[in-house]
């Protein structure tokens, strides 16, 4: 009975997977283009949600590799490489799941950095476009003002 797991570490297990399933699937949904800023926000802010999610199911990754190494000082060596095994997949695993929520994480807050700047000129620029057209349709000063001709050159 030394050389077995605890019921525990099975439970464990069994979580980890279930939520790495559930995780891989959130992250590998199709990226959409996406120009609205609320909603760039929302995917954000579910990204950092897993991220803190991956931070609470670490306590159980560390159990699972805790128990494994006492179970290959107590257990038949072929047992212990199996359980081995199985913790290096989920590992692994693991890793390529934090990589992937933190280089996600990144690459959306630089979108959204961008889209925000892309606004702020478009705000700017409908703004100078207003200006502009109040411009174009002030009256024309008369022909012989050379004065208010002067003027409306250098405002152009």
């Amino acid at each position: 009975f030394d050389s077995l797991p605890p019921a525990h570490y099975k439970e464990t297990m069994n979580s980890i997977l279930m939520w790495m399933q559930q995780s891989e699937t959130k992250l590998s949904m199709p990226q959409v283009a996406i120009a609205e800023y609320e909603i760039m926000e929302q995917r954000l802010r579910e990204f950092k949600a897993l991220q803190s999610s991956l931070q609470e199911q670490q306590k159980g990754l560390t159990y699972l590799s805790t128990t494994v190494e006492e179970l290959s000082r107590k257990g038949p060596a072929e047992l212990s490489r199996s359980y081995r095994s199985e913790l290096e997949v989920v590992l692994g695993r693991w890793k390529k799941l934090s990589a992937q929520l933190a280089e996600q994480c990144q690459k959306l807050e630089e979108r959204m950095s961008k889209l925000q700047r892309f606004q702020n000129d478009t705000r700017t620029l409908k703004k100078w476009m207003a200006e502009v057209d109040v411009f174009l349709k002030e009256e024309w000063p008369a022909l012989g003002d050379s004065e208010a001709l002067e003027k409306q050159l250098e405002q152009c």
